[in-house]
């Protein structure tokens, strides 16, 4: 078979108001990015905001392997499979980030025959999504840099600044630094730091925000750090919501693109689901909403981490519910998380796949505490054998869930129409939404539900920074925002190597950050890098430009 990129680079791709007009979108709604490629302006939404509602189809996933379960392609392929079946679908993603393309997991354009393209614009700069993000949060730094330089009327205490700066690149040599060195006209020298793009406040703040006006009183709500008698300061305080807005102006607005069947997909916004929200934009979602009969979207990494903020962060601030979650699995996550070493997961081993079944029981009841109905999307790999394919059959009907073999890969959206059809039965089934905790309930109140009835764990502990820094939210009046939590992807625990379902586990809170803009808290567990770094042979190794085309993406 064809590399990712291959088949990519071979598509018949339709002008992208082509693409446009399948979903009700003129030329005037659309502002270009080349021939294939272009955001909808503000005007279209505006339109179409009396349309009725599609349904809302979340895609997520068991907890993967290294290398990702196919969450997006599962996705792609899905939407695909809709048009096959005489439905309109409307794809709304997450943007990729240029730290995981170079570092090991690869692309996120999906992968075989359900890929969105161009792939390699997608993956690389797109439409400068990330740059403007980047851009507005460095303004924020320099900004704050500069007041202090300048006289620090606001009194700001060096020491207490909040707010890093970040670079959409997975370099650990960033983590902690020193600036302002090299004398008085330098700046004054303190500890500071970079996170990657995807981790930052501003992120999270584009893919909740629902206009330009929610954005800029959202980035006027960031704290930057505290004075000298420990007094917040907030972006606010420093007048920098207006330029920091005006970078953001062409990016709050959701890309067009289309998948390799021409089917539309509205890529917007990434935050990382084990450090932020794990979601596209609110922005994207509703205007998919409005364009189409189904709207497959999904949410990163495990349903431990992006569903559960999917459900309790974005469906709580945007008001909407999915009808149907598809839940991914695969033969080989299961392997791994019965034990199997990553090198091994291409041979058949049916005991591992029921011991490590295990994990995929916890997604499904986890998800149906939510009050929605639930499918077990298989995502099939060549490798996988009858009796292992037997086994996840199996554990769906004894936990009275629906299952389909997904082959979208392979086959694009022809091997997603039985699942499409699934879909469509479910969604038309009776829900009953629910968030997992109340807004009401306290910080630790909520902390403890997610811990206990998400991860499976005995309770939370807290260091004595992270307690400080929570009664300090607390008594400024924070208590009432939902929680998000920042921790390893590979387990339903802190512990990346704790694999299956992991029992009698305490969750330790080791810092606690407030994203008062967002409108959440942060709790970070484990040892969660908002900086990840890259591994000895990272994918940068593998790509190159030859005659023109870029190769070594996948």
């Amino acid at each position: 078979m064809l590399s990712d990129i291959q088949i990519s680079q071979k598509a018949k791709m339709l002008p992208i108001d082509q693409v446009a007009e399948k979903i009700g979108l003129q030329r005037d709604d659309l502002e270009f990015y080349g021939k294939y490629k272009a955001k909808i302006g503000y005007e279209a939404g505006e339109k179409l905001k009396n349309n009725k509602n599609g349904k809302l189809v979340l895609v997520t996933a068991i907890n993967p392997t290294p290398a990702g379960e196919g969450k997006t392609t599962v996705s792609v392929g899905l939407g695909q499979a809709f048009y096959k079946i005489n439905k309109k679908s409307v794809l709304a993603l997450r943007e990729p980030s240029l730290g995981p393309v170079f570092g090991i997991k690869g692309g996120a354009a999906g992968g075989g025959y359900s890929q969105v393209v161009p792939m390699e614009d997608i993956n690389l700069h797109f439409t400068g999504d990330m740059h403007a993000i980047t851009s507005a949060n460095n303004l924020l730094c320099a900004l704050i840099d500069n007041h202090i330089q300048q006289g620090n009327d606001l009194n700001i205490d060096p020491r207490t600044i909040v707010f890093k700066r970040c670079l959409d690149m997975n370099d650990r040599a960033l983590r902690n630094i020193i600036v302002g060195l090299g004398g008085p006209v330098n700046g004054i020298p303190r500890e500071d730091g970079f996170i990657i793009t995807v981790a930052s406040e501003i992120m999270a703040i584009l893919c909740l925000a629902e206009d330009l006006d929610d954005l800029k009183n959202r980035f006027s709500k960031i704290l930057i750090g505290y004075t000298y008698d420990k007094k917040p300061v907030f972006a606010g305080d420093l007048n920098a919501q207006g330029a920091m807005t005006a970078l953001m102006k062409d990016a709050i607005n959701p890309n067009l693109v289309q998948t390799l069947e021409n089917t539309p997909a509205l890529i917007h916004g990434g935050p990382f689901a084990n450090i932020a929200h794990g979601c596209n934009s609110v922005k994207a979602t509703k205007l998919a909403l409005k364009l189409g009969e189904y709207v497959v979207t999904e949410a990163g990494f495990g349903s431990d981490l992006g569903a559960e903020k999917f459900f309790d962060i974005k469906c709580r601030y945007a008001g909407i519910s999915p009808d149907c979650v598809v839940l991914v699995a695969t033969v080989r996550a299961l392997k791994y998380n019965g034990g199997v070493e990553k090198s091994e997961l291409l041979h058949e081993n049916v005991d591992a796949v029921k011991k490590g079944i295990v994990n995929l029981k916890k997604h499904i009841n986890n998800m149906q505490k939510y009050g929605v109905p639930v499918v077990v999307a298989i995502n099939k790999f060549e490798s996988d054998s009858d009796e292992e394919l037997n086994v996840i059959k199996k554990c769906c009907e004894q936990e009275n869930c629906e299952f389909e073999l997904a082959e979208v890969f392979a086959k694009g959206g022809e091997g997603g129409v039985e699942l499409a059809k699934k879909v469509v039965k479910l969604c038309e089934e009776p829900k009953k939404f629910k968030f997992l905790y109340e807004d009401k309930l306290t910080l630790k109140e909520k902390m403890e539900k997610i811990a206990k009835e998400i991860y499976g764990a005995s309770g939370v502990t807290y260091s004595a920074k992270a307690k400080k820094q929570l009664d300090s939210f607390v008594s400024m009046g924070y208590d009432n925002l939902p929680v998000c939590v920042a921790k390893t992807q590979y387990s339903l625990s802190t512990d990346p190597k704790a694999l299956g379902c992991p029992e009698n586990f305490v969750v330790p809170v080791n810092e606690v950050r407030l994203a008062a803009g967002a409108g959440f808290v942060i709790m970070l567990t484990g040892s969660i890098m908002t900086m990840p770094g890259l591994s000895k042979k990272p994918s940068a190794l593998s790509i190159d430009v030859v005659d023109g085309k870029i190769m070594g993406l996948f």
